[in-house]
């Protein structure tokens, strides 16, 4: 069972980025807490990755206050990770680079992403879905409170994509620690996260995903038929059957 969120890890008031005149960013207020996911949503230049890297301190923000806790500490997965197939960089490298660390703890998330086998495989050699995984295993590396996914299931395919998710819930669940994601897999969020935020420039709309498939700025956003096809999708998983067995479509267990 997961604890109560005691404290607020990031937030922010106000976040403006103009960039060559161009407004990016306009009077964002977003939070995470400790326990909890959080799953940024929005079309394509909404400013999703931009807001990201505002909050990971990467990119100065033009205007507004950002706070984080005294103790942040930050496990970051970005968007684009291109490994040339030249470079001989096998997984076990990888994660002994830029940070010193214990086999033991690497063996421990490697076990924990579930890509112990491959720790001797070259990074150029891997599928989608291992990609991914190795680089979460690094980012878990730093012990952090709050993980930062952007688009962690890019590439993937949709099999893939659900033990990902299924994955990043159990990290949060054995962890405890705060999760930020950038998503265009409207479907998955409705099943994995604790709250939605839709951006596009400025917050559309927030909160849970239950609340924000029923707003009307979400169906402008991304079409009423979105809208209805999440909702499908949310009934389909709040219920429950007799007799244990994993769904084919999630891969979740569910009871009859």
């Amino acid at each position: 069972m997961l604890k109560t969120p005691d404290k607020t890890l990031i937030s922010t008031k106000g976040v403006c980025l103009t960039l060559n005149g161009r407004e990016i960013l306009d009077g964002i207020d977003i939070s995470v807490d400790e326990g909890e996911i959080v799953t940024i949503v929005g079309p394509n230049g909404a400013g999703k990755s931009t807001l990201v890297r505002v909050l990971l301190g990467l990119v100065p923000q033009s205007g507004g206050t950002i706070e984080r806790a005294r103790d942040l500490r930050v496990g970051y997965v970005p968007q684009r990770f291109a490994v040339p197939d030249t470079l001989p960089l096998t997984v076990d490298r990888l994660l002994s680079l830029t940070m010193r660390c214990k086999p033991a703890e690497r063996e421990q998330v490697l076990e924990e992403t579930g890509i112990g086998h491959l720790r001797a495989s070259p990074m150029a050699d891997l599928s989608g879905g291992e990609l991914q995984r190795a680089l979460i295993a690094k980012a878990l590396l730093r012990r952090p409170n709050l993980l930062v996914l952007d688009e962690p299931v890019q590439g993937v395919d949709f099999i893939g994509e659900a033990r990902l998710y299924r994955m990043i819930g159990d990290i949060r669940r054995d962890r405890g620690c705060g999760i930020l994601m950038v998503s265009h897999d409207l479907h998955m969020v409705m099943a994995e996260s604790d709250r939605v935020v839709c951006l596009n420039s400025h917050v559309c709309c927030e909160g849970k995903p239950s609340s924000v498939q029923a707003d009307p700025e979400f169906a402008r956003m991304f079409g009423p038929e979105a809208a209805r096809v999440m909702a499908i999708y949310s009934h389909d998983h709040d219920h429950t059957h007799e007799g244990g067995h994993v769904c084919p479509t999630d891969g979740h267990d569910h009871k009859h």
